[in-house]
């Protein structure tokens, strides 16, 4: 049922006295606009003032939004919650919340009495127009709004409800004195043609460059074939001009390793714009293709990028594939480069890219993922990352943090939140990769302990003066989960880079665990017969435990196709129990146990119960738990299989 939206005269009256008292330099349309007009990526603004309100934990803790204790600035006296409250002029980029409800949103905006209302969830069910898909939405555990919320003088919003939880509220202040044309529910036909715009190029599977630049460019082609130690250069231009697109393919040709280089140098500089493996700026997530973005990714046979990249006088653009031992490795490539020579203009900023990907994290220190100096605008990460201990993505809990221009302007409440995520290890949240047109989840395996996320700017691009700092916690608090990150700061900017990190083998080589748990909660399994299933989350063990209660004749067969060939020692992580139930353990008709009691009087946790040693291969890659019938219904308590490679 759509919520009624209130409107009252004064308002419809105030917004209109700002909205055509002259020609608005922002507006709903122009926001829009940074939407799909992605040459506006580059166009330096750094007289705006980017920054976030989030219910972020501010005694550094991880009670981001749990209790509730943060997620409001202040309470009414009828105790409604105050989410923001900010003068203007400017525009609500971004809402981003994973526990969405019923309760009601009240926006002032210009105004102390309410411009519109609607239910919180409403923001990203699509129910009500204009808040819909895809600038609205839900697909990996966090629901995100992109639709611009524009205000001349201020803008508040209050929650009727004595409690909420998690959010983030991006925004961005324009000039004192800037001409905004205030957000107003009843969008008009031209507004309603860019949302329209919006919606039909983000809707789009096949990605190619006609969608973005409409003028005329240029390209080159080249079939290249690229032997160990060797570099080629695919495109190199003399003179000033625009890299419009880059297209390289076969996909097959680039997975399973990261060690093909992307090298791209503007104007003769001395260190390289962009300097990392090909598989990170394309998004594949250890070694398998991923990310399918609006403007960089993989798809079909091919890696694309098609954000806009000016330079001044030259530029070169190089593949170097690295050398492996006594390997003679080649491969063999057709590359595209797009480009045209309107040179850059002042107002535009050079693309760059900071590429970083430590041994392991640093104890008590969060993970750099940007540190530059000087004007441009702050526009894209992606991250990958890999806990160096078994077990639960633990690491996942930390906090992203942006300093712009020596300021903390932005403060998340959790690392897959910073992707507009939610929920890590649930199924059908972030449970797995998934790609939307400015975010996504890269990879989510609990076995590997692993998971990655991409996120681009457009209209909430963050625009800076004098520096830009971006960086991720890794754990709960302290920085103290062990983790190998690989990450990828994209921007524009006056200033050329300082300092960059080379790629090698040591530092681009895909980890492996000896040691994988398996939980319950996204395990890939079977049933067969009746078996009655029951979750909780009590036991501590990272995960949800699973509580098995078969009747007659009755199995399950696990999936282990995500484990990688080889001898292994297997553990169950289970409790005995005055209901336990026995079972043994089988690869297809073999046993490999004996009947496993799990009856007790006393309940006791085991939790390295030595099953066998197993052998994982293409054609015996799953186990199956085949249930005694004991005359009564009782249970198996599961709460993780534990896997030691030999």
């Amino acid at each position: 049922m759509i919520p009624r939206i209130l409107v009252t005269a004064l308002i419809i009256a105030t917004i209109s006295a700002f909205s055509f008292q002259g020609n608005p330099i922002h507006s709903l349309v122009s926001e829009l606009h940074n939407l799909y007009q992605v040459d506006n990526l580059a166009l330096i603004d750094s007289g705006s003032f980017s920054a976030q309100v989030s219910s972020y934990d501010t005694t550094g803790g991880n009670d981001d939004g749990f209790s509730g204790k943060y997620s409001f600035i202040s309470r009414n006296e009828d105790s409604t919650l105050v989410l923001f409250d900010m003068k203007g002029p400017g525009v609500i980029n971004r809402f981003w919340t994973p526990t969405p409800t019923d309760d009601t949103l009240d926006f002032y905006i210009d105004s102390n009495r309410p411009g519109f209302s609607l239910k919180y969830m409403d923001l990203f069910s699509g129910k009500v127009y204009p808040f819909v898909a895809p600038l609205c939405g839900n697909q990996i555990g966090g629901f995100y709004s992109y639709l611009p919320i524009l205000f001349n003088e201020s803008c508040k919003i209050v929650i009727r409800a004595k409690k909420t939880q998690f959010h983030q509220i991006q925004y961005k202040l324009f000039k004192p004195g800037e001409k905004v044309k205030s957000f107003d529910f009843n969008l008009n036909m031209e507004e309603r043609e860019s949302l329209k715009t919006v919606a039909d190029l983000w809707n789009k599977k096949s990605k190619n460059i006609q969608d973005f630049y409409k003028t005329h460019y240029l390209n080159l082609q080249k079939d290249i074939e690229l032997s160990v130690g060797k570099s080629i250069p695919i495109f190199e231009l003399k003179s000033g001009g625009r890299i419009r697109g880059i297209e390289i393919e076969p996909i097959s040709a680039l997975e399973g390793s990261k060690d093909l280089d992307l090298k791209i140098t503007w104007d003769n500089e001395k260190i390289p714009a962009v300097y990392c493996p090909v598989a990170d700026f394309f998004g594949f997530a250890f070694g398998k293709e991923s990310m399918q973005s609006l403007l960089l990714g993989s798809e079909g046979k091919k890696c694309y990028s098609y954000l806009p990249m000016p330079f001044d006088q030259s530029v070169k653009i190089e593949l170097l594939l690295r050398q492996r031992g006594t390997t003679s490795k080649k491969v063999k490539l057709h590359t595209t480069v797009y480009y045209e020579s309107t040179k850059r203009t002042k107002s535009e900023g050079k693309f760059y890219t900071q590429w970083g990907s430590p041994i392991m994290s640093e104890i008590g220190k969060p993970h750099q993922i940007a540190n530059h100096q000087g004007a441009g605008n702050y526009i894209g990460t992606i991250l990958y990352a890999q806990g160096l201990q078994p077990g639960m993505t633990y690491f996942f809990e930390g906090d992203d943090s942006t300093a712009i221009d020596g300021e903390m302007r932005l403060h998340g409440t959790g690392s897959e939140d910073y992707f507009n995520g939610g929920w890590y290890a649930m199924m059908d949240r972030w449970d797995g990769k998934m790609s939307l047109p400015t975010h996504g989840a890269l990879d989510y395996s609990l076995p590997f302990c692993r998971t990655g996320g991409y996120r681009f700017y457009l209209n909430d691009k963050l625009s800076f003066s004098k520096s830009i700092y971006q960086s991720i916690e890794h754990g709960p608090s302290g920085n103290l989960f062990p983790v190998k990150y690989t990450s990828l700061g994209l921007f524009y900017s006056t200033m050329p880079l300082k300092n960059f990190t080379l790629p090698n083998n040591q530092l681009t080589a895909i980890y492996e665990p000896d040691t994988m748990y398996i939980y319950p909660q996204l395990m890939d399994y079977n049933i067969f017969g009746n078996i009655d299933i029951k979750t909780s989350w009590k036991y501590g063990t990272g995960g949800e435990s699973y509580k098995f209660s078969p009747g007659d004749e009755s199995w399950i067969r696990i999936s282990l196709k995500e484990i990688p060939k080889g001898k292994y020692d297997l553990f169950f992580d289970i409790t005995n129990e005055a209901i336990g139930n026995s079972f043994s353990v089988w690869q297809r008709q073999t046993s490999i146990s004996d009947w496993i009691s799990t009856y007790s009087n006393l309940e006791s946790r085991v939790r390295d119960k030595f099953i066998n040693e197993i052998d994982i291969q293409d054609f015996q890659n799953s186990l199956t738990l085949r249930f005694k019938n004991e005359g009564e219904k009782r249970s198996l308590l599961l709460h993780r299989m534990m896997l030691v490679k030999k």
